[in-house]
């Protein structure tokens, strides 16, 4: 079964569906390169890094320093503004929907096989959660 895939058709959920798994990937091999090797010490530092609140800081910092590119933005434009059916448990409404942004935007470059920007994305969302402390 061959499907092509529209990237830039997919709808915004559907890009953050696929960011989200890359990013938690990425963070999890990246605490396995630290050294951390316990189940338990690993979920606890991964939580750090897949939160919404550090996935939206990220975004905010992307934003702030003019990282992105207009395509980009655009992108992040579709996301923030994406109708959700879920209702965000642990955090407010605007942080709930940037992480999702931060997730489509992930999910686009992994789609589209922009490995190189994907991964500059990645090492620099963990290194602005790593500053965060």
């Amino acid at each position: 079964m061959n499907h092509n895939l529209d990237v830039k058709q997919l709808k915004s959920l559907a890009l953050a569906y696929m960011g989200d798994a890359a990013y938690e990937i990425h963070v999890r091999e990246y605490l396995l390169r630290q050294g951390i090797v316990n189940p338990n010490a690993l979920h606890r530092q991964a939580v750090k890094f897949v939160t919404a609140s550090s996935q939206a800081k990220a975004l905010r910092k992307w934003q702030e320093t003019g990282m992105l590119t207009d395509e980009e933005e655009g992108i992040v434009r579709r996301g923030r503004n994406a109708k959700s059916n879920s209702a965000p448990k642990h955090t407010d409404v605007i942080t709930y929907k940037m992480s999702t942004a931060f997730e489509a935007l992930l999910g686009y470059h992994y789609l589209c096989k922009n490995e190189d920007r994907l991964e500059e994305l990645l090492i620099d969302a963990v290194r602005i959660t790593e500053e965060r402390g």
